[in-house]
């Protein structure tokens, strides 16, 4: 891939050793809300909640209260792991006739499905799927939070009472999604000026830009006083229910009061001394462990063999994904609307947390009654009938997130990333660099990676060293970038660790509002 990008800039993340916690986030003041909970007293449960809502105010393109995805967690006093799956799911009341194939090719966005007439999947109401996130951070701080929830959700309240600031990297993002806003009135009035992006902040001193995001603090604001079931059995949940009805989506009262969260056992694996838990089932988790698999047969000693084997491992891993489980790929170049977080607290307790719209802005459709923006969780299924995956109606969407908990001898990991099909590679390259290398949080996050997502080129970080070049070219076709602000050519990862009593954490080192922020000791 040919940039005009500098080649002598280098770009560098700190990372602070501490006895107290570290939340990793990709938006500075929502890591700040969930560091906060720590100082408090809060388990890393709370900061994790505190964090979520937070970060679906401040990053809303990515996620918020009406998405879904998956988190893993760690509860120290007894060294288990539990998986947490709060996927999307489909409408019951959805119409298969309601999405017919145009015949005319592949669609544009994530996935290259067949397109379907008048890309109803993937933008509109129709493309809303029944969220889950909400249900299952309820569920997880009814059963480990010490902190009241109410106190969880007010950081997230204030930011959104204050509106969101236009920096320039929000302008640039609400930019490259202006003439889908622009389709949905409500979406529009809420990001965009006359039908136009907004104006930046901070390009002089004078002016501020916000979003007006008041009508989400009233929602937040509910959700806070009634509990997490409000969005699922209350008012709250059936303004949103007939906001998508009066848009011509399907979601009902019905569904949102079906729906649960599912705490599970999770998917664990050995490789080599260490080991790893992910969630299993509708998510990326059973191919990260199919690549570990492969992986763990090849000898990792030197790094153009280890990448070798990232990329064989990888291969092998998607191929059965895309036959078994009917995921058939997702275009490298369409931008995901996925954020992760990881918490670590002083005692240990630790969470990956994953959380998605989909696409950037979801439907690009706002819920006008609670200034949510809605999911596309449709655009999850294949509109083609007779496959795995194919759309019907009442079904559990498959995702491509990977929260990992990772144990490495007396090294514990929580890591994650946002970036769509990018996310695996990203997660079994990390883990190896932990498990293999020996890598602390801020080698792994540096270090330079490939990745592989079922396609037919292998794109490598153009960083690497010759040798490891050469190595991937002998058996692929392979590509070379550089790391960038915007857009992603590799996931977006976030991850805290902890070796023996100290903590640390870090963020991609390209993502301008990404953080750890550590709670001050004692």
């Amino acid at each position: 891939m040919s940039s005009s990008l500098s080649r002598t800039m280098q770009t560098h993340k700190v990372v602070i050793e501490t006895k107290g916690g570290v939340v990793a986030a990709q938006h500075r003041l929502a890591a700040e809300a969930g560091a906060e909970v720590l100082r408090a007293g809060g388990d890393a449960v709370d900061a994790a909640v505190a964090t979520s809502f937070a970060i679906g105010v401040l990053e809303p393109w990515m996620s918020g209260p009406a998405g879904g995805g998956a988190m893993m967690l760690w509860r120290a006093d007894k060294g288990e792991a539990i998986a947490v799956n709060y996927g999307m799911k489909s409408p019951a009341g959805l119409k298969i006739e309601d999405f017919p194939l145009s015949g005319v090719g592949v669609a544009g966005d994530l996935f290259p499905w067949e397109q379907v007439v008048g890309n109803v999947n993937v933008q509109g109401a129709k493309a809303i799927a029944v969220p889950g996130v909400v249900d299952g951070l309820g569920q997880v701080h009814e059963r480990f939070g010490r902190m009241p929830w109410a106190d969880l959700l007010a950081p997230a309240i204030a930011h959104a009472r204050e509106g969101m600031l236009v920096d320039w990297y929000a302008a640039l993002i609400i930019a490259s999604s202006t003439r889908a806003l622009s389709e949905d009135a409500d979406a529009a009035a809420l990001f965009l000026e006359d039908g136009q992006w907004p104006t930046i902040s901070g390009w002089t001193a004078l002016a501020e830009k916000r979003l007006d995001q008041s009508r989400m603090a009233d929602s937040l604001d509910t959700l806070a006083r009634e509990g997490a079931r409000a969005l699922y059995e209350g008012d709250l949940g059936a303004a949103i229910a007939r906001d998508v009805q009066d848009k011509g989506g399907y979601l009902s009262r019905d569904d949102l009061s079906a729906y649960r969260a599912q705490m599970q056992a999770p998917l664990s694996l050995s490789y080599r001394d260490a080991r790893f838990h992910v969630v299993g089932g509708l998510t990326a988790g059973p191919t990260f462990a199919h690549a570990m698999g492969e992986m763990e047969q090849r000898d990792m000693r030197q790094k153009p063999e280890a990448f070798a084997a990232y990329a064989d491992g990888l291969e092998a891993a998607y191929a059965a994904r895309l036959e078994g489980m009917g995921d058939s790929g997702e275009s490298p170049a369409a931008p995901g609307c996925t954020t992760h977080f990881s918490v670590v607290d002083r005692e240990g307790n630790m969470v990956a947390q994953t959380q998605t719209l989909l696409s950037i802005f979801g439907s690009r459709v706002v819920s006008p009654s609670t200034g949510f923006l809605m999911n596309n969780g449709i655009m999850w299924f294949d509109p083609v009938q007779g496959r795995a995956n194919s759309l019907a109606a009442d079904k559990r969407c498959l995702m491509n997130v990977c929260p990992v908990i990772g144990e490495s001898g007396e090294r514990r990991f929580a890591f994650g990333a946002s970036g769509g099909r990018k996310i695996v590679s990203a997660m079994t390259q990390m883990a190896s660099f932990v498990t293999d290398f020996g890598m602390d949080v801020e080698a792994a996050f540096h270090h330079p990676r490939i990745d592989v997502s079922g396609g037919p080129k292998l794109v490598a970080d153009e960083t690497h060293s010759p040798e490891v070049l050469d190595r991937l070219r002998r058996d692929h076709e392979v590509v070379t970038t550089r790391r960038t602000v915007f857009p992603y050519a590799f996931a977006c990862p976030a991850g805290v660790m902890r070796d023996r009593d100290i903590n640390t954490g870090c963020t991609e080192i390209m993502s301008p509002w990404g953080d750890a922020v550590v709670e001050k000791e004692d």
